[in-house]
């Protein structure tokens, strides 16, 4: 069982924290797989506005769990305590995959572990961010970063798609996706994806893209293309560009494509297909084509993937995914990335060519 092990401290946003311990502390009815072993450590006793948690631990805990996750706080301005500090690089030193949410950055940035490694948190925040740590590549247009063993989100839903990130990177898409049900969420927004973006998708039923993006869904099987989906929202291809960008923060070419990638990997987890019946299923057409787009996309090849996150018959009918070794890439520092849906990008969306 993987231990997630939250950091907490005075002065922290009780929103992010709650999303990490409503994901990685409550199982999904559906799901059959060895959930996460959640614990909670401070310094004492921790006041997060009009709440006050008791932790399970104290802040030493944090050097041995998997994965620590430290939430933002509510005035990033106050340099965040030593022993917080001490104990998160403490952490990433032992071994373990360290994730900030919102204004957690500025602890991880305070332990060194943002030199030299790309970025990101609330969109109101990165300029401080940049200007007192400059060894960070601070990006202030994405959702979530992740650099393999340390990781960045945005604000508020962002922090929760990062959860998500992690959650498919140990168990697949499909448990992700029942995460995702559990919690009335869209299952999948990539990094990559602006933190800004003008109207929400889809905002209400008359929105422009409301009834297309189900349609397409429906048909990840055929070639479509942009002018097919412009036809069918009947407007221009400009036009349907303009809208895609303004709801999505990306193009139609890449939001369809990160849909097809999005649809194989659950294939390749959930059935024995070959890779040429899931590029047909997906609408790739052949199997060189999927294997191209799936190893730029997700940063292994479908076979790899397969392998790393296959889906067998539980004791009970159930599933459960049986993590397997893929070797993969440096990344930043030299430290090995995990392999899944992220991809060597880092929290990049599709591509499209």
């Amino acid at each position: 069982m993987t231990t997630v092990a939250l950091a907490v401290t005075d002065g922290m946003l009780h929103f992010e924290l709650s999303v990490a311990y409503e994901v990685f502390g409550s199982k999904p009815d559906s799901v059959d797989v060895p959930w996460y072993d959640l614990e909670v450590c401070g310094g004492g006793a921790v006041r997060l506005g009009r709440f006050v948690l008791e932790p399970d631990h104290g802040l030493d805990r944090l050097s041995g769990a998997d994965t620590v996750i430290v939430p933002g706080w509510v005035d990033p301005d106050v340099e965040p305590p030593a022993d917080l500090v001490d104990a998160v690089r403490a952490a990433h030193e032992a071994g373990a995959r360290v994730a900030s949410l919102c204004t957690g950055a500025f602890v991880l940035a305070a332990a060194g572990l943002l030199d030299g490694r790309r970025a990101t948190t609330h969109w109101a925040h990165t300029d401080d961010l940049a200007a007192r740590w400059p060894r960070a590549d601070v990006d202030p247009d994405v959702l979530y970063v992740d650099n393999g063993s340390v990781l960045t989100s945005a604000g508020k839903a962002a922090a929760l798609d990062l959860c998500l990130h992690l959650v498919r990177l140990d168990h697949g898409s499909s448990v992700a996706n029942a995460v995702a049900r559990r919690l009335v969420v869209p299952p999948h927004r990539s990094g990559g994806q602006a933190q800004f973006v003008t109207t929400a998708v889809p905002a209400r039923d008359d929105h422009p893209l409301a009834a297309l993006l189900p349609w397409v869904l429906e048909r990840l099987d055929r070639p479509l293309t942009v002018e097919d989906l412009a036809r069918r929202a009947r407007m221009s291809s400009r036009n349907l560009s303009r809208h895609f960008h303004a709801a999505t923060g990306t193009t139609p070419l890449q939001w369809l494509l990160t849909q097809r990638i999005r649809r194989a990997q659950e294939l390749l987890e959930k059935t024995d297909d070959s890779v040429t019946s899931i590029a047909m299923a997906t609408g790739m057409g052949t199997a060189t084509t999927l294997r191209r787009h799936f190893n730029r996309t997700v940063g292994v090849p479908p076979d790899a993937y397969r392998r790393t996150f296959r889906l067998r018959s539980g004791p009970h009918g159930g599933v459960t995914a049986t993590r397997v070794a893929v070797p993969a890439g440096p990344v930043g520092s030299g430290s090995p990335r995990p392999v899944g849906p992220s991809g060597s990008a880092v929290g990049e969306t599709a591509y499209a060519g």
